[in-house]
């Protein structure tokens, strides 16, 4: 299977045993600090080694999922496990429930497989030990083996399954991590992906609800439980389409500033961002700016220098108009004042500096009206 950049980038991301155990504490502990990134294991991506039963054994099997990690949440002298799969997904998957649900189906059903082998196994490794073994055993006492240091009597279900009345399984939690920017608009149980609603049907068909976390959906409180990166990569991918929420955002967080390069790397692969980063003395010493958010900022200074040139130039043209206005006005009151000039020189035959002085015209612009006459 040939995987995208984003699943790659996120993997990668989430094989941080801090980062793995934060996102479970999340969903299960509400964001304490319960499940300890120290005794979180990696199995392998091929194959795994898990004891089951009393008698300790492990065999390997196939393993199904993008990866899988052991807890051992209680320990005690037989030892429990806590079996904790993560699912990456950043496209909505309209067929999650299901396949969440198979995934865990096969899980069980390989422990169950694993504690019949395991029990098979450590038969033969007593009766290699201890050479205890009864030679030419009827089948009565086929069912018979020691079972830590005491001989034990299966039952005919035992013996035909394997899984003995002791047995039990490992919790199997499934969380599907949705990393994309858009809503989660998927299924999120099986009964919604039904055909039939019939409620009375619905009662005999055990639903399947997937745990699902989408930053989309979540409020800044809920993603603030997060104690690693994975807070500033849930909060950017929520903000990634609202440039000024997240223009915001950045320049009041701190922590976007010390954040890791892992993180970083998911950020740019999810949300298209080209995140700019360099790396210091330390891995973690990384400076980084975004090109948009910067881009943006440029775009601001230009559009507050054009807005300021627009105001300077109207300012101008509402002056020219201005003068444009008095100048018209001028030449319409000297126009109305030289039709009056020739109406007194005509009706009463004055002389041009009797209408003047009639009309109140200053001495100092009598010369061009005259040259005007």
């Amino acid at each position: 299977m040939i995987l995208s950049r984003q699943d790659i980038v996120t993997k990668d991301y989430m094989e941080d045993t801090s980062v793995f155990a934060d996102v479970f504490n999340h969903l299960i502990y509400k964001g304490e600090k319960v499940i300890d990134p120290k005794k979180l294991r990696t199995l392998d991506t091929a194959e795994i080694s898990v004891p089951y039963g009393a008698d300790g054994s492990g065999v390997p099997i196939q393993k199904f999922r993008d990866k899988l990690k052991v807890l051992a949440a209680m320990e005690d002298d037989e030892a429990a496990y806590l079996l904790l799969g993560l699912e990456n997904q950043s496209e909505v998957h309209y067929a999650m429930p299901v396949k969440a649900m198979v995934y865990d189906g096969l899980q069980y059903a390989g422990q169950v497989e694993r504690a019949a082998k395991s029990h098979r196994e450590a038969a033969k490794q007593q009766a290699a030990a201890t050479r205890e073994v009864r030679r030419g055993t009827d089948d009565e006492n086929a069912g018979e083996f020691r079972q830590n240091g005491k001989e034990k009597k299966l039952s005919a279900g035992e013996y035909l399954t394997g899984f003995y009345k002791e047995d039990r399984l490992i919790p199997v939690i499934t969380l599907v991590l949705h990393f994309g920017t858009e809503p989660w608009d998927g299924p999120k149980s099986l009964h919604e992906m039904l055909a039939v609603q019939d409620e009375e049907l619905l009662k005999l068909i055990p639903d399947y609800r997937i745990n699902l976390i989408s930053p989309s959906a979540m409020t800044e409180e809920e993603i603030g439980r997060f104690r690693t990166s994975l807070r500033e990569v849930m909060l950017y991918i929520k903000y990634a389409k609202d440039k000024k929420k997240l223009k915001a955002l950045l320049e009041s967080d701190e922590r976007f500033q010390t954040m890791d390069l892992k993180a970083a790397r998911v950020i740019n692969a999810v949300t298209g961002s080209r995140i700019k980063f360099h790396i210091g003395k330390e891995e973690k010493d990384v400076g980084w700016a975004i090109d948009e958010i910067v881009e943006e900022k440029v775009e601001e200074r230009l559009e507050e220098r054009v807005k300021v040139r627009l105001a300077e130039q109207m300012e101008r043209i509402n002056e020219q108009l201005e003068e444009k206005k008095e100048e018209m006005r001028r030449e319409s009151r000297e126009e109305s004042l030289r039709t009056s000039i020739h109406a007194l020189m005509k009706n009463l035959g004055w002389t041009a500096v009797q209408a003047m002085t009639a009309l109140d015209i200053p001495a100092i612009d009598m010369e061009k009206y005259m040259k005007k006459l």
